[in-house]
C-alpha cells in the first residue's frame, strides 16, 4: 500500500491506460478520483474500493477547476486525456491542430494550473510545505521520435514534454514534482477504433505492430507502473524527466 493516505485524480479514466492507472493507484491505497467525458465507461467503477468516478469534460477549464476545488486533497494529477490525429502537415487543418493542442495540452495546463495551489499547501514527508507529483501523457512520437503521419500529435506531444520540464523547473525547490510518460503503441479500445477506421484493419494493425522492435503491442497495464512509481515518495528525487515505455521505440 505504497499510496495509503493520497489522493489522485487521473483524466480519461474510462478506458485504456487511464483506466489501468486507476485501477492500480487504488490498489496501492490511493484514493482515486477517476474522471472521464463519457460517464457510460465510469460505470465500470462501481464497488471499486478507493475509487470515485465522475463526469469531466476536460476542455471546459470551469469544469476542471470546479472538479479539483471540490477535492478534499490532491496529491498526485495524472494527465491521460489525448486524441491522436492521422496525417502529414499537408493533410492537417487549423481545426486539427487547434483541437489536438486544446485535448493533448491545454487541458493538462488547465489541469496543473488548478492543482498547484492546492499541491502547495499539502504537506511533505519531510514535513515541510509543499508536496504533489504530475504526471503527463506525452509520446514516443514528438520529442522523442519522429512517425510518419502523426504531425499533429507529434507536434503537441512534444509540446507536452515542454510543458512538463517547465513546471518541473519552476516548482522544484517547492515540493512539486513534474513528469510524462512516453509510450509506444498501447492496445487501447482508441487504437482499435482508429485500426477499424481504415479500409483494411488487419493491414493497418499489422503496420502498429511492425513498428514496434518488440513485434507486439504493449498493454496498459504495462505502462502503468511508471506511473504509481512517479505518484509515491519512493520517486521523490525524479522531476522534469519523460520515461519512455516504448517495447524499444528508442533504442
Amino acid at each position: 500500500m505504497r499510496l495509503k493516505g493520497k489522493t489522485a485524480l487521473v483524466t480519461a479514466a474510462g478506458q485504456g491506460i487511464g483506466q489501468a492507472a486507476v485501477m492500480a493507484l487504488a490498489a496501492e491505497g490511493a484514493q482515486v478520483w477517476a474522471t472521464d467525458v463519457n460517464e457510460k465507461l465510469l460505470a465500470a467503477y462501481e464497488g471499486v474500493a478507493n475509487v470515485k468516478a465522475l463526469p469531466l469534460n476536460v476542455l471546459d477549464k470551469a469544469a476542471i477547476q470546479a472538479l479539483i476545488a471540490g477535492m478534499p486533497q490532491i496529491d498526485v494529477l495524472f494527465n491521460c486525456a489525448g486524441v491522436v490525429h492521422n496525417g502529414s502537415i499537408e493533410a492537417a487543418t487549423d481545426d486539427d491542430l487547434d483541437f489536438a493542442f486544446n485535448l493533448n495540452v491545454r487541458a493538462q495546463f488547465w489541469a496543473i494550473q488548478a492543482a498547484l495551489p492546492r499541491m502547495l499547501t499539502n504537506t511533505s514527508p519531510t514535513g515541510s510545505q509543499g508536496w504533489g507529483s504530475i504526471i503527463n501523457m506525452a509520446s514516443v512520437c514528438g520529442s522523442l521520435k519522429g512517425l510518419p503521419n502523426r504531425c499533429v500529435y507529434g507536434t503537441t506531444k512534444a509540446a507536452v514534454v515542454g510543458l512538463t520540464k517547465s513546471v518541473a523547473a519552476d516548482y522544484v525547490a517547492r515540493g512539486i514534482r513534474c513528469n510524462a510518460i512516453a509510450p509506444g503503441t498501447v492496445d487501447t479500445p482508441s487504437l482499435h477504433d482508429r485500426i477499424n477506421a481504415n479500409a483494411d484493419p488487419v493491414a493497418a494493425r499489422a503496420a502498429f505492430v511492425a513498428r514496434q522492435p518488440m513485434g507486439r503491442l504493449a498493454q496498459a497495464h504495462e505502462i502503468v507502473p511508471i506511473v504509481v512509481y512517479l505518484a509515491g515518495d519512493e520517486s521523490a528525487f525524479a522531476t522534469g524527466q519523460v520515461y519512455s515505455v516504448d517495447g524499444g521505440m528508442t533504442i
